[in-house]
């Protein structure tokens, strides 16, 4: 599936994703909440916790996440090849930027942003493109920025089951967490190591802190990479 094929899913992506996790009892807020509670994390230890990185949001469809990732940035910006998935999220968040993608080339200049991130959306890459996809995140990140992918952890089975649920992911092709750090390398980023996360289905403190002392292992539903410029 091709990103613009996305433009049909502009009205009920929504309702699409919830249909695919139904099976967790969970909304999909709580899953783009345990992204950005992560994001804050990285953010606080590669900046500051005082300082708001600028951000863009690459393949951002419809832009789910971007009022939770508000606070935390000093400027968002978004492009994905679905012009119609960005005409809802200019709508809804008019103070982002967003600019309609083009298949190999971010519409932006070198070194525009602090970070840059990916959220779900190189297992949509042809995997002979991800490592120019990862080499073009890191063109448009200043000197001592982060490339951030988050990805799905294809040796999740739930995870398994929610990608063959939905329709979007039909193309689906997943990679690991080593994979995507191997790709960040030949970016030539530093990748730090990967962080797996949803390994709980709970937002409660102590699950979180569990989760956090064993997110090297392989188990969470999702991961994060970051990668240093």
């Amino acid at each position: 599936m091709s990103e613009p094929s996305f433009d049909a899913y502009r009205n009920s992506y929504d309702d699409v994703v919830q249909d695919s996790i139904a099976f967790s009892g969970l909304k999909h807020d709580f899953f783009l909440t345990a992204k950005v509670d992560l994001l804050r994390e990285v953010f606080a230890e590669s900046f500051g916790a005082e300082n708001k990185p600028s951000l863009l949001d690459v393949g951002c469809g419809v832009g789910k996440m971007h009022s939770l990732l508000k606070p935390l940035v000093g400027s968002l910006s978004g492009t994905d090849l679905s012009t119609q998935s960005l005409e809802r999220a200019r709508a809804e968040h008019p103070w982002a930027e967003y600019r309609d993608g083009v298949d190999s080339k971010l519409p932006f200049a070198d070194a525009s942003f602090d970070v840059a991130t990916a959220v779900c959306v190189v297992h949509h890459v042809p995997p002979p493109a991800w490592t120019e996809f990862v080499r073009e995140m890191r063109r448009v990140v200043r000197p001592g920025g982060r490339v951030i992918l988050i990805e799905h952890n294809p040796w999740n089975p739930l995870t398994r089951l929610s990608v063959a649920r939905c329709p979007f992911d039909d193309d689906a092709v997943l990679l690991d967490s080593r994979r995507a750090r191997r790709l960040m390398l030949d970016a030539g980023l530093t990748p730090e190591p990967a962080r797996h996360f949803l390994v709980f289905p709970t937002g409660h403190r102590l699950g979180r802190k569990v989760e956090a002392k064993i997110s090297g292992l392989p188990v969470g539903a999702q991961y994060l990479v970051v990668g240093r410029v």
